[in-house]
This record gives C-alpha cells, sequence and structure tokens, in this order.
C-alpha cells in the first residue's frame, strides 16, 4: 500500500478539483468503509457512560461488594 504525506489544504485543493458527481462517489465510498468498521457487538457508548454513572451512584451510596466475590461465576479461561 502506498502511502502520501498530504496537508489538509492540499487535500482541500484536489477536492475543490473534482466534479460534484466525484465529490458525491467519495463520499458514498467513504460512509460505507465507516459503516464497515463499525462492530456491531460494541456497546453503545451511552450504555457504557449510563453504566460508569450507576456504578459511581451505588458506590457513593455504599452498594460494594468484595473484589473477590465480582468474579465469582466467571470463567476466565
Amino acid at each position: 500500500m502506498l502511502t502520501l504525506p498530504i496537508t489538509k489544504n492540499q487535500l482541500l485543493l484536489l477536492i475543490d478539483q473534482l466534479s460534484q458527481t466525484e465529490k458525491e462517489e467519495i463520499l458514498q465510498y467513504l460512509i460505507t468503509k465507516k459503516e464497515h468498521y463499525l462492530d456491531p457487538d460494541d456497546t453503545p457508548d451511552e450504555v457504557v457512560i449510563a453504566g460508569i454513572q450507576q456504578g459511581f451512584k451505588e458506590a457513593l451510596s455504599g452498594q460494594l461488594i468484595p473484589l473477590a466475590q465480582m468474579w465469582e461465576g466467571i470463567d476466565v479461561e
């Protein structure tokens, strides 16, 4: 794979030289590539943040369990 160093301004100048159709094709290609790299098994950020917030609330209210108990039932092969 060939990699060429290019600045943001150089890229914008190259894009300006393209036709509207070419710009639309590139945009569609980039959208498709981004969707391809999204992992459907990843937990959405909102869900992760809500879980962290809930954990902080529980910790601050004293709802704690020993660390050893947290690992019960988890298979770590």
